[in-house]
């Protein structure tokens, strides 16, 4: 089974400062990857770990800022085995629309994939839009607020923890499932993890 990951490069809001006219000042924030999207990563990596022979592809689009080789790693030590990335200045600040189009075109580039994993929103705007414009892109069903996840011939069994319920769905694949944060918890990399990233195949290009 071949897991893309798909995560949203924020600024860390630890570093983000407020001047003197009560804005916000991004100036000093380093990049990092949504919180809500290490759950994502996470979560690949268990099912692919449960599923011999998996893969997980993590995949994101921004500007040319998030072609980070720290943030990268940081990626790849998560359990991830590739990563692609569309970093280019006409990527910068995109809306839902534009980010699920820009990253529709990069997974349709990559292909092979079963099932595309994301965060249900992201740290920044928490628009929880990108799932379902991306599935709406790349004409796959979507399924959002998922818990739990168990692969099954040709489909996934997806657990969602509503308010008053909890729903038990089965999706073909391929498709895209949306995870709520505590699906999984994300793992801390150890300094074998790290160094085995920098190894790990990384693709970066600019916008087409």
């Amino acid at each position: 089974m071949n897991i893309v990951a798909a995560f949203k490069v924020v600024p860390d809001d630890q570093d983000i400062q407020v001047s003197a006219d009560g804005s916000l000042d991004y100036s000093k924030a380093k990049n990092t990857v949504s919180a809500y999207d290490l759950n994502a990563i996470e979560a690949a990596a268990q099912l692919a770990a449960a599923n011999e022979g998996s893969k997980v592809i993590a995949m994101t689009v921004g500007g040319a800022d998030i072609d980070d080789s720290k943030l990268k790693k940081n990626v790849l030590a998560r359990g991830v085995d590739e990563l692609y990335m569309t970093a280019d200045a006409a990527l910068a600040d995109l809306d839902a629309n534009a980010a699920a189009g820009a990253l529709a075109e990069l997974v349709a580039k990559v292909g092979g994939y079963d099932v595309i994993l994301c965060g249900d929103g992201s740290a920044d705007n928490y628009a929880q839009q990108v799932d379902v414009q991306l599935a709406a892109k790349l004409g796959l069903p979507v399924v959002n607020a998922a818990t739990k996840i168990t692969a099954k011939d040709g489909a996934l069994e997806v657990e969602r923890t509503l308010e008053d319920a909890v729903e038990v769905v089965e999706v073909p694949l391929p498709c895209v499932v949306s995870v709520a944060p505590d699906i999984a918890l994300p793992r801390i990399p150890g300094m074998k993890d790290i160094l085995a990233a920098g190894k790990k195949p990384m693709n970066v290009a600019g916008a087409d």
